[in-house]
């Protein structure tokens, strides 16, 4: 047997001394954990490293580490360290393992989850291949079989520690199971221990525990909160998500809308996918800039979602915009080479992805095609019919009004000198990735207000210009109906004013007849018409008509100011 000297001569066992030199590493860390500094909690995740060489499986050690890297908010190491407890993991392998698999690299992606420990290995015979979405009451009927047979073996702390971490990875659903479960044993280990104990035992433990500083209960209270906040962020997005599919995209984009405009941030995994919810509305709903500019936003945290450049490639072509569209095909097809070659989909394995890897070489061929169609286009000379009405979101043949209307909000709300304001609700899982995603978001909303730019400006010169071929066509109008109406307005004046009068008497114009009424005094007449001077000719045949051609027509006259 393998024996290590001691320093005062005598011989003992390699795992004694090992235990021994575990065990200081340990106590050392632990004191700078309790510092709390975070220079001390990273010597302290070295001391642990050191235990966990020697002891892979010791618990205490693995305990330090995960809430070390918690404490570090090194979310992603944490996961990584504790993926198989991660319920939608074993879920997805399941899905796998049912399904057959159509390449290796598929086959190698699930046999790295095989070593799940947590769950049951009973397979789910009525789950369907394309799953996307899981129950939640599943997931914890599983969670508390596993727990109830391995209780006593492995410790209680991984599901407070993996479902915080899992909450700001935006693993929510992972999260809440995890919360949940681990709220349940605790009320379970502290009923059992409290009816074990005495009376004394307990009064004893509750006088030390209110001389301690209260650091459990806060903790408690923390993840209770978290937990809280977790539930309501499901449930706003599981009442988007039925309103899209219900066809209400108002309603969805409102509620979408809160979560990520809430006051509390939101976690970096979760903001993109509500963002990418989100332009999946607008674009049902018609408004194209507002669904590229949560196609933007989605990319800037998560510059590898598939889903979001598809999108936007896709909204892109609709407004005709073939070359930034086919920039957006050409970046995906690089990513799905990509994946190709590495034989797995991009990130860790407990990162949830919209497609699957078997997917992807199918999704390849379309993507070649449809780039070779949009190459052929724009060789063809088809870049400058880019339809920017659908961009801002008009009608054709609005008003100017209309048009600056809606250009004003476009400008308030993408700007991009605003281009960076979501990060502020953004709970990111590494502050070294908040300057590179704000650079991507401030890249793409300029690209996307210069475009906005450019078509309000086509826009405005359209309506000016079918503006002043109206007033042409009025003004041709006016001068060719004028010279029309002047003949039939002689004709009318001459008909007026001449009289015919019969053979018997001699023709007088009204004018004649008025100047020598006005000249010669005559007795008044009680029957004499009285009234204003009328000018309209029209009138006064009608009054002769009235009156008879052979008797004179009784005026009273007054004096008029002109």
């Amino acid at each position: 047997m393998a024996v290590c000297p001691n320093v005062n001569g005598d011989k003992k066992h390699w795992w004694f001394t090992q235990r021994k030199l575990v065990d200081k590493y340990i106590k050392d860390a632990k004191t700078l954990m309790a510092s709390e500094e975070l220079n001390d909690v990273t010597s302290a995740v070295h001391l642990l490293d050191a235990a966990l060489s020697m002891s892979p499986r010791l618990e205490t050690a693995l305990e330090l580490k995960a809430r070390s890297l918690l404490f570090l908010r090194r979310f992603k190491e944490v996961a990584d360290m504790l993926q198989d407890y991660i319920p939608s993991l074993k879920l997805t392998a399941t899905e796998d393992e049912a399904s057959p698999p159509s390449s290796e690299g598929s086959s190698s992606s699930s046999s790295s989850r095989d070593g799940v420990k947590l769950l049951s290995d009973a397979s789910m015979p009525g789950r369907e291949s394309s799953f996307k979405c899981f129950s939640v009451s599943d997931l914890t009927k599983k969670v508390m079989a596993g727990i109830c047979k391995k209780c006593d073996k492995e410790g209680q702390w991984r599901y407070v520690v993996l479902g915080q971490a899992c909450c700001y990875l935006g693993l929510m659903e992972d999260a809440m199971v995890l919360l949940q479960t681990g709220k349940r044993l605790a009320s379970a280990e502290f009923r059992r221990r409290s009816i074990c104990w005495s009376d004394d035992s307990f009064t004893l433990l509750t006088e030390s525990s209110s001389t301690s500083p209260p650091r459990n209960l806060t903790e408690g209270e923390n993840f209770t909160h978290l937990l809280a906040h977790i539930k309501l962020l499901l449930r706003r997005r599981a009442a988007a998500i039925a309103a899209l599919d219900a066809g209400l995209f108002s309603e969805s984009i409102r509620h979408f809308s809160k979560i990520v405009d809430g006051r509390r941030p939101a976690p970096q995994g979760f903001l993109a996918e509500c963002y990418m919810h989100r332009a999946t509305a607008y674009r049902s709903a018609g408004r194209i800039a507002e669904a590229i500019a949560d196609c933007n936003k989605t990319l800037a945290l998560e510059p590898s979602c598939i889903q979001a450049l598809e999108t936007r490639a896709a909204l892109l072509e609709t407004v005709r915009c073939f070359p930034d569209s086919l920039h957006d095909l050409e970046h995906l097809k690089l990513l799905y080479n990509t994946i190709l070659r590495d034989r797995k989909l991009p990130g860790p394995a407990w990162k949830r992805h919209n497609v699957k890897y078997r997917e992807i070489p199918g999704k390849l061929c379309v993507l070649t095609t449809k780039t070779q169609k949009l190459k052929q286009k724009i060789a063809n000379g088809e870049t400058g019919n880019v339809d920017y009405y659908g961009l801002i979101g008009v009608r054709r043949g609005c008003t100017r009004s209309e048009l600056d209307r809606a250009h004003l909000l476009l400008c308030l709300r993408y700007k991009p000198d605003r281009a960076s304001s979501f990060i502020d609700r953004c709970e990111f899982t590494d502050q070294n990735e908040v300057d590179s995603v704000r650079d991507r978001a401030k890249m793409s909303s300029l690209l996307l207000y210069r475009l906005i730019q450019k078509g309000y400006s086509a826009v405005k010169a359209i309506i000016s210009e079918e503006a002043e071929a109206a007033e042409k066509r009025k003004k041709n109008d006016a001068a060719v109906q004028t010279p029309a109406e002047a003949p039939m307005n002689k004709i009318a004046v001459k008909k007026a004013v001449v009289i015919k009068i019969p053979e018997n008497t001699e023709p007088k114009p009204v004018e004649r007849s008025k100047i020598i009424e006005n000249t010669e005094p005559k007795p008044v007449n009680s029957n004499a018409y009285q009234g204003v001077f009328c000018r309209d000719l029209a009138a006064v045949g009608n009054l002769l008509t009235r009156a008879g051609f052979n008797h004179p027509i009784p005026v009273k006259y007054e004096a008029l100011t002109c």
